[in-house]
């Protein structure tokens, strides 16, 4: 039987922990859970203490976002696999049950994300992570079931079990080994899109990243930064070029680099246009981090990348702006 580590970053949420923890507590029957809190100045330290003392506290000694969080915490839990779960999550019965199952009759399944449903629209799926995540040759990521801000109703078409490029962070569970071959995540991304790299990585090194749709949890959704944030904009478009210049070949990154600067610029004077000057200026200091330290990210380029064909489509933004296309299975029937 593997053995689950659960394990639920927190900053100063100890509302979210009041709401969802119980959830996770009721459902979770055989795995280990874990409270790994970024230097909270609320009580939800002592929220966790006095009311599910079962509940194992990793207090890091700074809040170093998502992927520093992550890393300063799960080298003190000892796992075959760990479920990195947001504290915004809501688990359902038996939820772990076909992920489990999953990683035991599929070997090569080294990172696996559940069906994410949105809280506020349970019929519907939710932003982050939704149906399992792609990306286009542009390195724009989408999913099965969100295009953008489009979100598909869930009607059962992706109840399936499949290969995916990306697991949202929202809800990923990842073989201690494969966490730590990676050495985890890149602490440069602080939050935003490095579950997109660490997958990403993951491939490039051979490992595999699935979908199980029979599983399904329901994610709130922006409660540490939401889409109007421009700080989420700037991590987002930074982030993302990051990931392009780490992970593909030279002869490949350069040129879609330049494409993406271009389509990026656009997308700024867009934000312009709509009164989102916030946003513009988000993208704008986005691109003067990502040049600080390109050399920086240049470098941490593998030697040896595993050839995978890293794309599901050569334009999310072409198909979804000039075409309308709203639907994953639309897209890519075109």
């Amino acid at each position: 039987m593997l053995k689950i580590a659960v394990v639920i970053l927190n900053w100063n949420g100890e509302a979210l922990l009041e709401r969802y923890l119980p959830s996770v507590i009721e459902h979770s029957d055989g795995a280990d859970i874990y409270l790994a809190d970024n230097a909270s100045k609320d009580g939800s330290v002592a929220f966790v203490k006095e009311n599910y003392p079962a509940v194992k506290i990793i207090q890091n000694e700074s809040n170093g976002g998502f992927a520093k969080g992550y890393n300063d915490a799960l080298k003190y839990i000892e796992a075959d696999v760990y479920c990195l779960l947001n504290s915004d999550v809501e688990v359902t019965p038996n939820w772990l049950i076909p992920i489990i199952k999953t990683f035991e009759e599929v070997p090569e399944a080294d990172i696996i994300q559940p069906k994410i449903l949105d809280m506020l629209r349970p019929d519907h799926f939710e932003y982050a992570g939704a149906g399992g995540g792609f990306i286009d040759q542009l390195g724009y990521p989408f999913c099965r079931g969100r295009i953008f801000q489009v979100l598909e109703k869930d009607e059962g078409q992706y109840n399936d079990i499949c290969e995916i490029f990306w697991a949202t962070g929202a809800c990923m569970f990842i073989k201690k080994k494969v966490y730590d071959a990676l050495n985890g995540f890149d602490e440069d991304y602080f939050a935003h899109q490095e579950e997109v790299d660490l997958c990403w990585r993951a491939q490039n090194k051979g490992y595999k990243v699935y979908y199980v749709g029979t599983s399904t949890v329901f994610h709130l959704g922006g409660s540490t930064l939401s889409n109007m944030n421009p700080k989420k904009t700037y991590l987002n478009f930074r982030n993302s070029l990051f990931s392009i210049t780490k992970n593909l070949p030279r002869g490949k990154a350069f040129p879609i680099i330049l494409s993406r600067l271009l389509l990026d610029g656009i997308a700024a004077l867009r934000f312009i246009f709509q009164g989102k000057g916030r946003h513009c200026f988000a993208v704008i200091r986005a691109h003067l981090s990502y040049y600080r330290q390109f050399r920086k990210m240049n470098r941490k380029r593998e030697k040896e990348i595993f050839k995978i064909k890293y794309y599901k489509t050569k334009s999310i933004v072409w198909s979804h702006y000039v075409y309308g296309v709203k639907d994953f299975n639309i897209l890519i029937k075109d």
